[in-house]
């Protein structure tokens, strides 16, 4: 069973993949907070911008196997593309590597899409995954130390980018941490992508063009 809060189709708004077509797949739940306001001040990430708690977004629910989950997917991007190449989907959450098993990358496969992933980093990942994007959290343990993409919302506190600059990614990004200080966290993020190229600069752009 899968618990998913969403499904929709849109651009991909962040990192190396910015402006692709997608199905985002968002599944319910994280390890590193309950989505809860009165716990975020407790929780190891304490920053998230997302509503991930639940089965009640749009097309979210309860999905019993992996054809049933694969077929929702394909259903939503026809919804919105008039063509079936380059089938795209994004597994997120919350953690999508709390739920996301082989069998449902194998399902996804069987319907044409590449399957990507944005995770924490705390999970161990099913084999078969076409792109990884890990985006680590100050004070959680960091599992998953290879893939396609880093992306480190910036600033956190002893969570800095030279932590994990020579770990085994093709992709490194700064992303400034959105809120109440995001032109002072933007400035900081440009000034250490100028001094250190390794870094590129990730912006979330659905955000400033109104997608979801």
């Amino acid at each position: 069973m899968y618990s998913v809060k969403e499904i929709y189709y849109t651009l991909q708004g962040e990192g190396a993949h910015t402006g692709w077509p997608a199905v985002f797949l968002r599944f319910s739940g994280c390890n590193l907070w309950t989505g809860k306001e009165e716990d975020r001040e407790t929780a190891v990430c304490q920053f998230c911008d997302t509503d991930f708690v639940g089965t009640d977004g749009p097309d979210g629910g309860k999905f019993p196997s992996p054809e049933s989950l694969a077929t929702a997917v394909e259903q939503i991007w026809m919804s919105g593309a008039e063509t079936n190449d380059n089938r795209y989907v994004v597994c997120t959450g919350g953690e999508p590597l709390l739920q996301l098993d082989e069998a449902a990358v194998d399902a996804l496969h069987a319907k044409d899409f590449e399957v990507a992933v944005e995770t924490n980093g705390t999970q161990t990942p099913p084999e078969g995954l076409d792109w990884i994007c890990v985006s680590p959290k100050a004070s959680a343990p960091l599992e998953l130390t290879h893939g396609h993409e880093l992306k480190l919302v910036f600033p956190q506190l002893d969570a800095m980018p030279t932590e994990f600059e020579n770990l085994e990614f093709d992709h490194y990004f700064l992303q400034p941490m959105d809120g109440p200080d995001i032109e002072k966290n933007t400035a900081k993020a440009i000034a250490y992508c100028l001094r250190f190229p390794q870094w590129k600069l990730s912006i979330q752009t659905h955000k400033t063009i109104g997608l979801p």
